[in-house]
């Protein structure tokens, strides 16, 4: 077993040079860390070198890690004096002590896939490069579903001569989907900054504009589990964005790197800079401020806002219209507004309400900016609220009550917002529909005026006549509203209260919860959960399910009904 305090000294039991230093840090993370180590003991490129970097656990990590390393002579385990309360310290221990010519990083929670060191050191083989890099699965912990971070970023082969010819990289700034060469580490004192959170975009920024080339492949390198649900304790660092210490902590960050691209050279890339800030880091907060209350806002805008007004103005021109609202309303401390327009992001979800200015122009609110930057980022004008066609008319709906009814029903009490007044005065018909099978229920109901622009109707929704699967459904569905004029049909989200206390219902063989989607735009949310002989069907029926046996299953659910 190699077992390293902080000595600061190299391995030297006679084993030959590894081609690749795998580091693996990690902090209080007993259970997961031999799954990470067991990911790399599986490398179709045997000739590695392990290093499991402990931030000073205080839990099991410690005896976990010297027992994987009595297993396999490629691990040495290395403990740090004291807890640094960051990823960089452990990471940089152990490019101290690391003997082999190029260099990874792996969380203890995730993993690799059996073929990323074979694959990232091919292609430093192949070519002179200072670092490759390959694609992220990221895999949902609550879900198990895959998807590729930054898919379009890594679609490709291709070696890249400098970030300069490729600005849009600066999005993929995570240092674990990486083999960098360490000498060019050491050469250029490239090490994680400590005492800081984020550290993975200052370090990434760092060696994109260090790096005289690159290559990208497409093969999967790194498999990153997120938890989007997790606990507060065990939240990871991007998770916390309900702490304003959070917020801190990623703009000083950005204005780190900022002072980087000066100095370097590579101010040429601060608009791409820009506009991945606000993009991405800027949008992570977005989702969530609906669910925060205006002292928290008041704080968010007080950090956000002086960085904000240095960022480049053709950045913010290239983001959607509603993404610019948003910040806007925020730099304006509009926060009631704020949290209106952050529900719906990305999916059409209207204002309550516009303005019209004495020149026609026509902004978001019920009143017309003051400022030159106000009216710059509020102008709706060019999205046509008032002549879109009507499948993409823009509307607000709003579930204002949510009670249960006789049965398996629940009372909805809707309100529809149609701040371009596309709909005639009078009574409207509209339709909730929600699928939780591969059939549609659709329930009508009738939209009253309340003003102009303004409509509100009741419905009962009784899930007991969703039509399922004879072998049941497990799954969450959002009910959408259908609107319907001249033979055309617009659908939009129904947006829930913020809170209200989860209702439960049962209906034949399932348990439905209906509660508010808890992130995001606030949904109603709506989750089937089969009980009795469903529950014991579905696993058979999902293994054997095929186009020909799913049409059979509805032939059959609809005979027994």
């Amino acid at each position: 077993m190699n077992s390293h305090p902080m000595t600061g000294g190299r391995p030297t039991n006679g084993r030959p040079a590894p081609d690749v230093t795998v580091t693996v840090i990690v902090f209080n993370d007993a259970e997961r860390l031999p799954r990470a180590v067991a990911s790399l003991r599986r490398q179709t490129h045997a000739n590695i070198e392990i290093v499991i970097s402990d931030d000073h656990s205080t839990d099991h990590t410690p005896a976990v890690a010297r027992a994987l390393a009595a297993e396999d002579d490629r691990i040495t385990y290395l403990r740090l004096p004291e807890n640094s309360g960051g990823c960089s310290a452990p990471r940089n221990r152990a490019l101290d002590i690391a003997r082999a010519p190029y260099v990874m990083f792996l969380d203890s929670d995730d993993e690799l896939p059996p073929r990323s060191v074979e694959s990232l050191l091919a292609a430093h083989h192949e070519r002179d490069i200072d670092f490759a890099m390959g694609a992220v699965e990221r895999v949902r912990t609550d879900t198990g579903r895959v998807s590729t971070w930054m898919p379009h970023l890594v679609a490709e082969r291709r070696t890249v001569d400098g970030i300069d010819a490729e600005p849009r990289l600066l999005f993929e700034h995570l240092s674990t989907s990486k083999m960098y060469r360490k000498d060019f580490l050491d050469r250029h004192a490239l090490r994680f900054p400590e005492g800081i959170h984020y550290e993975d975009q200052l370090f990434s920024a760092q060696a994109y504009c260090l790096a005289r080339s690159f290559t990208i492949i497409p093969e999967p390198v790194y498999r990153w589990y997120i938890a989007p649900y997790a606990t507060t304790a065990d939240a990871s660092i991007s998770n916390q964005r309900h702490k304003l210490a959070n917020v801190r902590d990623r703009v000083h960050v950005q204005r780190l790197i900022d002072a980087f691209l000066t100095d370097s050279g590579h101010a040429s890339i601060r608009e791409d800079k820009d506009y991945k800030f606000l993009k991405h880091d800027f949008r992570m907060y977005a989702g969530d401020l609906p669910y925060r209350d205006d002292a928290w806002l008041a704080g968010f805008a007080e950090i956000m806002d002086p960085y904000l007004a240095t960022l480049s103005p053709a950045a913010y021109a290239r983001l959607p219209r509603a993404e610019r609202v948003v910040i806007q309303l925020v730099r304006d401390r509009r926060f009631a507004d704020v949290r209106l327009a952050a529900r719906g992001l990305g999916q059409g979800v209207a204002p309550r309400s516009t303005v019209t200015d004495a020149d026609g122009r026509i902004y978001w609110g019920d009143r017309v900016p003051d400022t030159e930057d106000g009216r710059t980022a509020l102008d709706l004008t060019d999205q046509r609220v008032d002549s879109r066609p009507f499948p993409s008319a823009l509307f607000r709906h709003e579930i204002l009550s949510v009670e249960r009814g006789p049965g398996a029903s629940v009372d909805l009490t809707i309100r529809t917002y149609d701040p371009g007044l596309r709909l005639p005065v009078g009574p409207r018909v509209a339709s909730i529909a929600v699928a939780p099978g591969r059939r549609r229920l659709t329930v009508p109901f009738r939209l009253d005026p309340v003003r102009p622009g303004v409509f509100e109707g009741r419905v009962r929704l009784d899930l007991a006549a969703a039509p399922l699967p004879l072998q049941g459904f497990e799954g969450t569905r959002h009910p959408i509203l259908i609107l319907e004029e001249q033979h055309l049909r617009n659908t939009g989200l129904l947006l829930a209260p913020l809170t209200f206390p989860s209702l439960t219902t049962k209906t034949g063989h399932h348990r439905i919860t209906v509660e508010p989607e808890a992130r995001a735009a606030g949904r109603l949310q709506l989750h089937w959960t089969p009980t009795g002989l469903p529950s014991l069907l579905q696993p058979i029926t999902h293994r054997l399910s095929t186009p020909r046996t799913r049409k059979l299953t509805d032939l059959i659910a609809s005979a027994l009904r």
